[in-house]
C-alpha cells in the first residue's frame, strides 16, 4: 500500500485531531496537528508538508469560515503548489465555492465519511502529481489575468507585461 508522505491537519477540536489522526495513519507517512493556525507559517517553514486538511472556524461562536479562508490565502500566498483541503462542520455551498475559488483543493464536511475523507485526500495528491503542458499554464494564467481586469485586453496585457497584439495572438493560438 502507497503511503501518501506527510499531512498537517489544523483544527481547534482536540477530539477531531485525536479522530483524524487514527484515520489517516494508514494512509499518511506521518500526521501533523495543530490546534491553532497562528503558526502554521512557521511550521511549513520548517518541515516538508505533501498537503493541509484545515477548518473553517476558530474564532468561539463564529461560524462564517473566514478565519479558514483568511488562512488558506496565507498558506497559498506562501506555498502556492501545497494543496489545501478544508474541512468544516457548517455544510454551506456557497463557502464551499468562495474556498475553492480561492484556491483550496476540495472540501469536507463534518462529520466526514473516513473512506471518503482519505479518498478525497489522496485525489487531491494523486491530481497534484499531474504536470501541466506550457500551453495549459499559459491559457490559465491569461485567462486569471482577464478575468482580474475584467475582460479589458489592454488592462490584462499591461498585467501580464506584454503588448495588446502579442496577448490578441496567444488567446488566438490557444484557442
Amino acid at each position: 500500500m502507497q503511503n501518501y508522505g506527510t499531512i498537517l491537519v489544523i483544527d481547534d477540536n482536540e477530539a477531531i485531531l485525536t479522530a483524524l489522526k487514527y484515520c489517516l495513519a494508514g494512509t499518511f507517512d506521518r500526521v501533523l496537528t495543530l490546534v491553532s493556525p497562528d503558526s502554521v507559517l512557521t511550521l511549513l517553514e520548517q518541515e516538508e508538508v505533501d498537503i493541509v486538511l484545515l477548518d473553517m472556524n476558530f474564532t468561539l461562536g463564529v461560524n462564517s469560515g473566514q478565519d479558514g479562508l483568511m488562512w488558506l490565502q496565507a498558506i497559498r500566498k506562501r506555498h502556492p503548489e501545497l494543496p489545501v483541503v478544508l474541512i468544516t462542520a457548517y455544510a454551506d455551498v456557497q463557502l464551499a465555492v468562495r474556498g475553492l475559488k480561492r484556491g483550496a483543493a476540495d472540501f469536507v464536511t463534518k462529520p466526514w465519511d473516513n473512506d471518503e475523507l482519505v479518498r478525497k485526500l489522496k485525489d487531491v495528491l494523486d491530481s497534484s502529481d499531474e504536470v501541466a503542458t506550457l500551453d495549459e499554464v499559459e491559457a490559465d494564467h491569461i485567462r486569471r489575468a482577464l478575468d482580474r481586469c475584467h475582460g479589458n485586453l489592454s488592462q490584462a496585457a499591461d498585467l501580464l507585461g506584454i503588448s495588446r497584439q502579442t496577448l490578441y495572438n496567444k488567446m488566438k493560438r490557444l484557442q
